[in-house]
């Protein structure tokens, strides 16, 4: 791949400062976080913080405050109905055909006890939708990816594609990196075609807990040089996934962004690394490895911060992104997130790692190619088409993935 040596030395170097000159290195090594609770029977409408943090420069609902049988409704519960009367635009199938580089073998295609059924159905959908191929991030390796080849190559092998995992046993011992290396060649000689979901949310890429901070093995670390290496040899490009939405790392409390179904991600209080900590090994990694390409699912979850995340497009050539699970993050800033996409529309591929469903495809084509308002979403946010024209669809629905993954 092209390798763009412009500012390498002082990225080399520093890893401080991106082109535009925000930080990307916010901390360094793992801190335990104290953890804070929110009394549930305080007074809320006093608290000043709490009165800024809800209602803005309004300073309040601006109706008189008391009690009513709303008092007893559970936040998780909570889901209102619009009165909005605005345009519906039913997108049955995508604009042009589309990959989507970002799929899993979900939980319910084994469920039934029949996969390769499900598969099929699958693939019925994909052509109802628009869905060429799918790319597949099996995480598997050994005789899990072997059964995943079965799965999907041997009757589909022009419809989905699939990448591999990495090897995680004795990931202390001296030969780990060589036996890492023989395992992606082997799953390569197979069919795999990449690496991925490689995902770190603080506990390393092996994400055993039980392991010591200093024990755990983050997506810079010395033992996977030789892995990357080989991805860049092979031509193969890794999907990364790093830290997780940022809500995650705030307490589950009245100020808590995300509904009450993302506590089970919510890592507060943990002896993990923090979001802040974890942002800062992609760029790293990005420096050590500029022959290999890294593709950063859910915008690297850098999609509440789009400068910062351009910031880094801007740095490294080896650097792409994934939209999928973060239609709750452009849909919320349509504006915003329709001039980033164009702007980066070259570096930035579809996915949805969403499950099987025809209508959640159906509703990706409603969130980027109209311009529909206050369409309901899957936090509490209401989505805002983006509006995509033709030029921007293309790229991000197919010539990207065309060009970055190897399709050999």
């Amino acid at each position: 791949m092209k390798n763009n040596r412009r500012g390498f030395l002082k990225k080399a170097s520093l890893l401080g400062l991106g082109a535009s000159g925000m930080s990307y290195v916010q901390g360094c090594g793992p801190k335990k976080q104290e953890v804070i609770e929110t009394p549930l029977s305080k007074e809320w409408t006093s608290d000043p913080e709490w009165l800024k943090v809800k209602y803005g420069a309004w300073s309040g609902p601006g109706v008189p405050v008391g009690p009513g049988p709303m008092d007893g409704v559970l936040v998780k519960d909570y889901a209102p109905k619009s009165t909005i009367i605005a345009d519906e635009t039913f997108i049955p199938k995508a604009k042009f055909s589309a990959i989507d580089a970002h799929v899993h073998h979900y939980t319910e295609i084994e469920a039934g006890g029949n996969p390769k059924q499900v598969i099929k159905d699958w693939v019925k959908t994909m052509d109802e939708v628009g869905i060429e191929k799918s790319v597949v991030l099996t995480v598997a390796t050994g005789k899990e990816f072997d059964k995943m080849v079965d799965y999907y190559l041997t009757d589909y092998a022009d419809r989905f594609q699939l990448f591999c995992g990495i090897e995680m046993e004795g990931i202390d011992k001296p030969d780990y990196p060589e036996r890492a290396v023989k395992e992606l060649e082997r799953c390569y000689k197979l069919g795999a075609r990449g690496v991925g979901e490689v995902t770190d949310k603080g506990f390393g890429v092996s994400r055993d807990q039980s392991l010591k901070p200093e024990e755990r093995m983050h997506i810079d670390d010395d033992r996977l040089d030789p892995f990357w290496a080989k991805c860049g040899e092979l031509n193969i490009p890794v999907n990364v996934h790093q830290s997780d939405h940022p809500s995650a790392w705030t307490p589950p409390d009245v100020y808590q962004e995300r509904t009450p179904i993302f506590q089970q991600f919510n890592k507060y209080g943990t002896d993990g690394l923090t979001y802040d900590q974890l942002v800062t090994y992609l760029p790293k990694l990005l420096v050590k490895h500029p022959e290999t390409t890294f593709i950063a699912c859910h915008l690297a979850n850098l999609g509440n911060d789009l400068k910062r995340l351009g910031a880094m497009l801007d740095d490294f050539d080896n650097f792409y992104l994934d939209i999928s699970a973060r239609d709750y993050e452009i849909g919320r800033q349509p504006r915003a997130s329709a001039k980033f996409i164009t702007k980066y529309s070259d570096r930035i591929l579809f996915g949805t790692d969403m499950g099987l469903d025809k209508e959640m495809y159906q509703a990706w084509w409603r969130l980027l190619e109209s311009g529909d308002e206050h369409m309901p979403g899957r936090v509490w946010w209401r989505y805002y088409g983006l509006e995509l024209p033709d030029d921007v669809l293309k790229k991000l629905y197919r010539t990207n993935a065309e060009k970055v993954l190897n399709w050999s």
